[in-house]
């Protein structure tokens, strides 16, 4: 029976001292044991009077079948105990009320040296443990008056004088005693424990809901964490450490032997030696399980104290540390470009200033000069001079405010292919590649709506990045468009080996690059310029024409149908 089935009893008769949780833990606990107690009890009766029986004697009929029927309701009891639990006073008048009456009953009817009175014990201690004080007192006092009142019908029957009733009478009231003491002795040892079990019960909970927030934090760290045994079997480990330590086929599981993994050795060295000096270590690794999959690690160690009582040292654990180098040195440049942010809206009014001179210098000189190829001069510097003054402003934003989407009607209709195909021969033409690159386009005349100076910054930056890495072989880079459901998609391919995994991971965010010639900036201006104009810029590693290859994209809504 479980504790929420007899939690209103037990309250009818405790009192306030113990609460109603202490309560049902009470029953909880002790409930089944009370149970197979009185059948025990009700088994043995049935028994004794068996026995009288084959030693001859003449058993009382009555004495039989009140403790048959005693066996009976034990039974039924202990077998269907939801079926009384709705009725509060029937479930405890079928327990402690039954053993009383049973008990009662066989003590009035005892024959020859029989004595029953030691067997009400048995429902005071259950009724005391189960936290009903009141009911335990009463019991106890009924047993009492009972014991009293048969010692004097026994004296009354066989006419018996008091001098030598009066040790049975004081016997009786001795067994009273013990009763009562039972009871309370019973209670307070029922309170106590159950104050204990719910402090118990309170500081378990609270330990796993510590346990629980410490494992969702350990969970989202973007460190590497990995509980490692002396034997260098990883216990767990977090999300970060596992895809640190991943190889082709993906992130490692929770549990594995660091001797398992060929790339982990240099770990499992670190971790022998922190249990062999019991010393925190530190050392800077690289993880290589594969050429595609390699990572520079910083990994730290720390020990745990031992987990027996006897402070066996090989019952500690080492809780291993992992970094990533790479993210590491992007937070350092991170912090030392975001100073740099700070200062850039001072810069660019020190910029703006000659750019202003020298675009009032060019319109000057302008006025004077007849020479077509002077004034063909005069009009690259004012070309040039109003791209360098919107480029500043474009850095000017990303660093004030995050990009905000362009207005409707700011921006003319812009065909694709023709733009692109401009940028094409500007860009081959200052770099000498037309063989390398190559260019297939198929969308005219669909139209975006996209500023041509930000298409032409975000495809010069993505021809840049695919010249550094791309071979020298015709075809190397190639440029296409074509026409999806979600608009028009503008992909730069190159046959440039895979990106790292960490460098795949932190691709378009600021400040980051695999160079440290580079700011890390180019790509998330790109991105950053495409979600003003509700495009996206992905990556993604494919084939073509039988090779692999770097893809970066963009896809752009369509402005309107031709």
């Amino acid at each position: 029976m479980t504790a929420a089935m007899w939690w209103e009893s037990a309250a009818l008769w405790a009192p306030a001292t113990m609460t109603s949780r202490e309560a049902a833990l009470t029953l909880q606990r002790l409930w089944p044991v009370f149970m197979r107690m009185r059948l025990a009890v009700a088994l043995v009766l049935l028994g004794l009077q068996l026995l009288v029986s084959l030693w001859g004697q003449t058993p009382s009929k009555a004495a039989f079948t009140v403790c048959l029927v005693h066996l009976f309701l034990c039974g039924l009891v202990m077998a269907f105990p939801r079926a009384f639990a709705r009725r509060t006073y029937l479930s405890w008048a079928l327990t402690v009320g039954m053993d009383v009456c049973a008990f009662a009953m066989l003590q009035i009817l005892q024959t020859g040296s029989l004595n029953y009175a030691l067997l009400f014990a048995l429902p005071v201690l259950m009724s005391a443990s189960l936290g009903a004080k009141r009911l335990s007192l009463a019991i106890a006092a009924a047993a009492t008056w009972l014991i009293l009142l048969d010692t004097a019908r026994f004296g009354v029957d066989f006419d018996i004088p008091l001098s030598e009733l009066a040790p049975r009478l004081f016997q009786a009231a001795i067994t009273g005693t013990a009763f009562f003491l039972v009871a309370l002795l019973a209670y307070q040892l029922a309170v106590r424990l159950a104050r204990e079990e719910a402090n118990a019960e309170k500081n378990r909970r609270a330990a796993q809901s510590h346990a629980q927030v410490n494992q969702l934090v350990i969970e989202a760290l973007a460190m590497g964490v990995l509980v490692v045994d002396s034997n260098g079997l990883v216990r767990t480990a977090n999300p970060a450490g596992r895809q640190l330590l991943g190889n082709a086929q993906g992130p490692l599981s929770h549990s594995f032997l660091l001797s398992s993994q060929l790339h982990c050795l240099a770990l499992l060295e670190l971790v022998q030696t922190t249990f062999a000096e019991q010393r925190e270590q530190s050392a800077d690794l690289t993880l290589e399980s594969s050429p595609e999959l390699r990572h520079r690690v910083r990994a730290r160690t720390r020990l745990t104290p031992a987990l027996s009582d006897d402070g066996d040292e090989s019952s500690s654990l080492c809780v291993l540390f992992l970094e990533d180098r790479l993210e590491l040195e992007a937070q350092m440049r991170t912090e030392k470009l975001a100073a740099m942010g700070r200062m850039s809206v001072a810069v660019a009014h020190e910029i703006r200033n000659p750019l202003s001179a020298i675009t009032q210098a060019n319109a000057l000189l302008q006025e004077d000069l007849q020479d077509p190829l002077q004034l063909r001069l005069v009009g690259m510097i004012s070309t040039h001079t109003q791209r360098l003054n919107r480029i500043v402003d474009d850095v000017l934003n990303v660093v004030r405010v995050p990009s905000r989407p362009v207005p409707p009607g700011s921006v003319s209709p812009l065909c694709v292919d023709k733009a692109v195909q401009t940028i094409l021969d500007e860009w081959c033409g200052q770099h000498a590649c037309s063989v390398r690159v190559s260019s297939e386009l198929k969308t005219d005349p669909h139209q975006v709506l996209f500023d041509p100076e930000h298409l032409r910054r975000i495809l010069v930056n993505l021809l840049d990045n695919a010249s550094r890495y791309a071979s020298q072989q015709a075809r190397a880079i190639q440029v296409d468009t074509r026409l999806e459901l979600q608009g028009v998609r503008l992909s730069v391919w190159s046959d440039g080996p895979p990106l790292d995994a960490t460098v795949h991971r932190h691709l378009f965010e600021p400040f980051f690059s695999s160079e440290s010639r580079s700011s890390g900036l180019g790509l998330y201006l790109c991105r950053e310029l495409c979600e003003r104009y509700g495009a996206t810029l992905n990556y993604e590693r494919n084939t073509r024409q039988g090779g692999e290859g770097n893809d970066f994209y963009l896809r752009m809504p369509l402005a309107s149908s031709p």
